[in-house]
């Protein structure tokens, strides 16, 4: 078992120590307010931790502090794995951007694109403009959605056919993909950003042209060689002391435990679009392996040209997410400044982003709460875990990002 400890002083590499406590008493008060139950954030520079607080508990009603060695569940932080190793594959050669997924998944050959009605009675379809390539899965472009959307028609097929949490109970991965294709997409592939199932449907894709479940796969391409000895898709008995309880945001803005993602024993389902858990050291040497662009310790993923156009803006025209997101789930002024990579969000345009962030930096967030982002103009990496699901959307990140900004000094 491997922690994440501090490295440098912070002034060594150029953050100042008074910023970095305004950061830390801010998330502390979330914690000492009832609003979190515990987090650790870190951040490092040129590779070298110069900072790294855990404050609270990973379990409340047991008094279990967090510490360095908590595991999280990470939800949608899994989708830049999993385009690593979509991306591994087409350096390979074994695997393309451009390829049709139905030559890989041939369910979802001819793909149907909503008209009109709500249900098998009087639904209207018609064919889409073109296929489903696996470029538009790696950006969201590619015209699937999410059931818990309540913002388009296609959303309530999706709960109509059980996939309210994305899969239908007792189906694995291969089954589901089945259920995703026998639906409408919301618009022709390409022509939208909507967020959705489709980095399942990547990791299924992953599993057949590698011949191997996506577990496996992840376990030995890319956990082992990165050195991320905690991270998987679920925890050992050893491993399960560590992993932090989940919690929800209630209505006057406290926390109460809930069901997180079950994570004892191999799991039916193996997503890849949040089914991990980590550590915060699991984290920091991905992050890593991406600041450093596809190598960490002597072992090279990909090439840096692969983590280049990862991390580049993928949106046609140079668009950001609130603009070719047109479904009203994504107008939010957060996406004002941001585009899209493989994976990854991407700043853009910094002047519109909601909080300072730099230019070309990549990152992305999970469900419960948690973020992480890579700025290579600033030779940065920040990472920040909890576990609560909020009600709504909250000022934690744009916060975190804020201070976080004001503690860089050169």
């Amino acid at each position: 078992m491997a922690q994440l400890r501090q490295e440098v002083d912070p002034g060594e590499v150029g953050l100042d120590q008074k910023a970095l406590d305004r950061l830390d008493r801010h998330l502390a008060r979330h914690v000492d307010e009832g609003r979190l139950p515990g987090f650790l954030v870190s951040l490092a520079r040129g590779g070298r931790v110069a900072h790294l607080t855990t404050h609270g508990l990973r379990d409340v009603a047991a008094g279990l502090p967090v510490g360095t060695d908590t595991l999280w569940r990470i939800y949608s932080m899994t989708k830049p794995v999993t385009a690593v190793a979509a991306l591994m594959l087409v350096e390979e050669g074994r695997l393309s951007l451009d390829d049709p997924v139905d030559r890989h998944l041939p369910a979802f050959a001819e793909p149907r694109v909503y008209v009109s009605g709500s249900g098998p009675e009087d639904l209207v379809t018609r064919s889409a403009a073109g296929p489903i390539r696996v470029r538009h899965l790696m950006t969201h472009t590619a015209g699937l959605t999410f059931g818990f959307y309540h913002t388009h028609p296609v959303d309530a097929l999706y709960r109509a056919a059980g996939l309210e949490s994305s899969v239908p109970p007792g189906k694995d991965l291969a089954e589901t993909i089945e259920v995703y294709a026998g639906l409408p997409l919301q618009f022709d592939p390409g022509t939208q950003w909507n967020y959705s199932v489709a980095s399942n449907v990547l990791g299924r894709v992953i599993e057949v042209v590698s011949g191997q479940p996506l577990d496996v796969f992840f376990a030995e391409r890319i956990l082992r060689p990165l050195g991320m000895t905690d991270a998987g898709f679920h925890v050992t008995d050893e491993q399960a002391e560590r992993l932090s309880e989940m919690y929800g945001e209630t209505g006057d803005g406290g926390i109460e435990p809930i069901p997180g993602l079950p994570l004892r024993g191999r799991p039916r389902f193996l997503s890849g679009s949040g089914g991990m858990v980590a550590s915060a050291h699991d984290f920091h040497r991905f992050m890593e392996f991406l600041r450093r662009r596809g190598e960490l310790d002597g072992v090279r993923l990909l090439t840096p040209r692969t983590v280049d156009l990862m991390t580049s803006n993928h949106l046609p025209g140079g668009a950001d997410l609130r603009a070719f997101g047109s479904r009203p789930a994504h107008d939010e002024p957060g996406n004002e400044g941001v585009g899209f990579g493989l994976g990854v969000s991407v700043v853009i345009d910094p002047s519109r982003t909601q909080a300072p962030s730099g230019l070309g930096a990549y990152g992305w967030s999970g469900v419960a709460t948690t973020t992480f982002w890579v700025d290579p103009g600033r030779d940065l990496t920040v990472q920040f875990m909890t576990q609560v699901r909020p009600r709504s959307s909250h000022t934690i990140f744009r916060d975190l990002k804020t201070l976080v900004h004001e503690a860089l000094v050169e």
